[in-house]
């Protein structure tokens, strides 16, 4: 039976592939010259129409053995299914395919594949349940694709190239592909061409090797583990074989192997950029990987004319090895499930200088598999992962201080190791070098020795010998290959002013055999000039006598210099702290000189006045508030509180200059709004601009009225039996914002037992809250009658809720 020849595809543009060999690149194809005469070919020509007339044929040969091949391994399947002979077998398999409406091939691939139940069926169902089958009669299936080149390949397993020749030819051309590369991964990363189809022999010799660790795109493949489509290599800027053939052009990066092991990379190029491939397309091309899985381990096992072979020894051989290593080994071998992946790793030996974590055995450990013998190496530093990966790719793994852990029973053990990892063959070799007590305390004390910044000596009076650590050559600024200053010489390193120092310290060591410190400035050979502190004690033998000293040196240079800006800053802050202390206290002084927290009831008849002063909790915020309540000559009743803006001595002295200015002003017998106006004046131009709130009233004690104004400030509070109120808000800017204003003023009738409130914002404001609902609060207060008016004054100021800590003053008036 022969195979009708495969048909050229539009825009696939390929030559076609010679039947074994290398084969000539695209643009390397045979072309016919031209004439030699009129109808008469060249000898040239007839020689080249005749090549290629053989190359056919034996392309033709190649095909019909391939199909031949499937169509006899469908005639044994019938006969073992049948029970007949293969006679029979194959006129049954003849009638059933023309009912199927199939060729014979295709028919028989479709036997096969039922009965196989493999990864490639499952391809060409997956295709055909999504395309169908070609409409075109000379078109061959994906399943009759697949099939011949898995013939092809398993039939020239020994012959990679032949391999590379069927996947171009039978399954990859019909794809739009060009050529195929199919490299061998090394043990140590590399990547060997074992065969190509599509590329130059040229192009093929000059990618024969690719040493490790250089990117590739075959080198993607082995490195992610799975497959890799680029859409153009001009994007990529990688280099692979054949770039300049195609720069514009696909490609894909497949990787073939089992058990989880990677063996090696297959490459397929396109001519132009790729399209994202359906799944279909995709899962055709890792069935082709599969294929050349077990070509690529023929090959690894072999031995080319100028090839070293890929696999060390054996793993009898790597267990010999094992035994000769001084750290503890473990030989791993592949563990795989029914379906063929890889599951876990046995533990296959297990070397004389295993040492297990947990302290188990080494019979405990031998013949385990790994996850078994350690559940968690799938956690902390992620050992199980590494060792896939290595045994994937076949590149070691090496870390140092790697965290180990095992479980034993339910309680987690860790240790600290330095770990390689490494494949030979099918096998993984596992070193480990667990750190044990001591290394582990020498490391915690160089480390504390080198972020303290100390070094030890030792040294022998009896032979003379001194010797130091390696931290103290550092700091000293001396090379380890130079030899110890010994204590005797230790004055020609230091600074002369403390030569005095440590000639103490020699003496209380060697002479008073006491042990001793000193804090000394050390001049090194670089002319850095560091701040050291020793600590050093005697050692005597059993007769008391003085045999040796050691001690330490630690650089407290940085503590010095710490401590000398940190006195400085003490001194400055103690100056800053004086001062202020001064300031506050002198402006507490001249407050309380000014406005005594209680004063002297005021003769005014009919009237009874009380006052009340509540200066700021902390000295520091000693500010202006003020009150004044005072008979005027007229007869009239001078009230007013007021609040300078600020804290502090300004604040006091500004309060002094408004108050005083108020009483002298009154003293002309204006009324309120015109001495808030005259205020407003002094406020402005005669004491640096100041801000202040002011409210001010004049009580007439013969008509038992009170004229006021108010310059910003809360308004009087009138309280009248059971009720309270505040008086209408009058119009009235702030003491100092503006050069000149006009305050309203306006005249309120009192009664017998009435009560009038005069008070700063101390006394109310809060800040989580509106003044509204502070004033609010107060009113509630103010309901309350007692007594006497000092009584009233003095609940006012127990039940106050401001939490600003701020100056508080209350003028309070009732009518007799």
């Amino acid at each position: 039976m022969s195979i009708p020849a495969q048909p050229t595809k539009p825009g696939q543009g390929r030559a076609l592939p010679a039947p074994t060999g290398e084969q000539p690149g695209p643009e390397e194809g045979v072309s016919l010259p031209e004439p030699a005469g009129a109808g008469t070919p060249s000898p040239v020509g007839r020689l080249a129409a005749t090549v290629d007339r053989l190359r056919r044929e034996v392309m033709a040969a190649q095909a019909e053995a391939d199909g031949r091949a499937l169509v006899e391994l469908a005639k044994g399947i019938l006969v073992e299914r049948l029970g007949c002979g293969p006679s029979e077998a194959a006129q049954q398999l003849s009638v059933l395919a023309g009912q199927a409406g199939l060729s014979p091939l295709e028919f028989a691939v479709d036997v096969i594949n039922q009965a196989a139940k493999d990864r490639v069926s499952e391809v060409t169902e997956a295709f055909l349940a999504s395309v169908g089958r070609p409409e075109d009669p000379g078109e061959q299936s994906a399943a009759v694709r697949l099939r011949t080149a898995e013939s092809g390949a398993l039939a020239a397993a020994h012959d990679t190239q032949a391999v590379a020749d069927s996947l171009l030819q039978h399954a990859l051309g019909p794809l739009g592909a060009v050529a195929v590369a199919i490299w061998a991964a090394g043990s140590d990363g590399s990547l060997t061409l074992a065969g190509s189809a599509g590329f130059s022999p040229g192009e093929a010799e000059r990618w024969r090797y690719v040493p490790p660790d250089v990117a590739t795109v075959a080198r993607g493949g082995l490195t992610e583990g799975a497959t890799q489509w680029i859409g153009s290599l001009a994007g990529t800027g990688l280099p692979t074989i054949g770039r300049h053939m195609h720069p514009d052009g696909g490609r894909a990066a497949v990787p073939a192997g089992s058990a989880g092991r990677v063996d090696g990379i297959l490459e397929i190029a396109w001519p132009a950029p790729l399209d994202r491939q359906p799944p279909q397309v995709v899962r055709q091309v890792e069935a082709l990987a599969d294929l050349c899985a077990h070509t690529l381990q023929t090959y690894a096992h072999g031995r080319g004319p100028d090839q070293q072979p890929l696999v060390l020894p054996d793993t009898a051989e790597l267990m010999d090895l094992t035994d000769g290593l001084h750290d503890p080994a473990l030989v791993l071998v592949p563990h795989v499930d029914p379906a063929g992946k890889l599951v876990d790793f046995r533990i296959q030996h297990v070397n004389d200088r295993f040492l297990d974590p947990a302290g188990r055995p080494r019979a405990v450990v031998n013949g385990a598999l790994l996850l078994e013998a350690y559940p968690m190496a799938v956690g902390g530093g992620d050992l199980f992962q590494r060792i896939e990966r290595v045994h994937a790719t076949g590149e070691p793994f090496r870390a140092r201080r790697m965290s180990l852990t095992a479980l034993v029973g339910e309680v987690p053990l860790a240790a600290v190791a330095d770990v390689s990892i490494s494949r030979h063959g099918s096998c993984v070799l596992l070193i480990w070098r667990i750190e044990d007590e001591t290394a582990r305390l020498a490391s915690l004390l160089q480390n504390a020795q080198r972020l303290g910044r100390i070094g030890g000596f030792e040294e022998d009076l009896l032979t003379g010998e001194t010797t130091w650590n390696g931290q103290l050559f550092t700091l000293y600024g001396r090379p380890e290959s130079s030899s110890p200053v010994p204590l005797e010489d230790l004055a020609a390193h230091t600074h002369p002013d403390d030569a005095v120092v440590v000639g103490r310290l020699l003496r209380t060591l060697l002479h008073r055999r006491r042990p001793a410190s000193a804090a000394f400035r050390l001049q090194r050979p670089d002319g850095v000039t560091r701040h050291m502190r020793i600590v050093a004690e005697p050692v005597l033998d059993t007769d008391e006598r003085l045999v040796a000293v050691r001690g330490a040196y630690q650089d407290i240079s940085s503590q010095h210099w710490t401590e000398v800006a940190l006195a400085a800053t003490r001194d400055q802050l103690a100056q800053s702290e004086q001062h202020a202390s001064e300031r506050s206290r002198l402006a507490l002084q001249l407050q309380h000189a000014i406005m005594p927290p209680t004063r002297a009831p005021l003769e005014a008849p009919g009237l009874q006045v009380a006052v009340r002063y509540r200066p700021a909790e902390e000295e520091h915020l000693v500010g202006g508030d003020w009150y004044d309540a005072v008979v005027l000559p007229s007869g009239l009743v001078l009230l007013c509180v007021g609040d300078v803006a600020g804290h502090g001595i300004e604040a006091a002295t500004s309060m002094v200059v408004l108050r005083n200015a108020l009483r002298g002003l009154a003293v002309t017998g204006a009324g309120p709004g015109q001495l808030l106006s005259w205020l407003n004046i002094v406020a402005h131009h005669l004491t640096g601009s100041i801000t202040a709130t002011a409210v001010c009233g004049l009580y007439d004690p013969s008509r038992h009225t009170l004229r006021w104004a108010r310059a910003g400030h809360l308004p009087p509070v009138l309280v009248r039996g059971r009720q309270a109120a505040p008086l209408p808000l009058l119009r009235g800017m702030l003491l100092g914002a503006l050069p000149e204003t006009v305050y309203e003023e306006e005249e309120v009738q009192l009664a017998a037992d009435d009560t009038l409130l005069m008070y700063t914002d101390g006394l109310i404001e809060r800040r989580d809250r509106s003044v509204e609902e502070s004033l609010t609060q107060l009113l509630v207060q103010a309901r309350t009658v007692t007594p006497t008016l000092d009584q009233q004054l003095d609940r006012l100021l127990t039940y106050s809720r401001s939490d600003t800590d701020d100056d508080t003053c209350i003028v309070g008036i009732r009518l007799r």
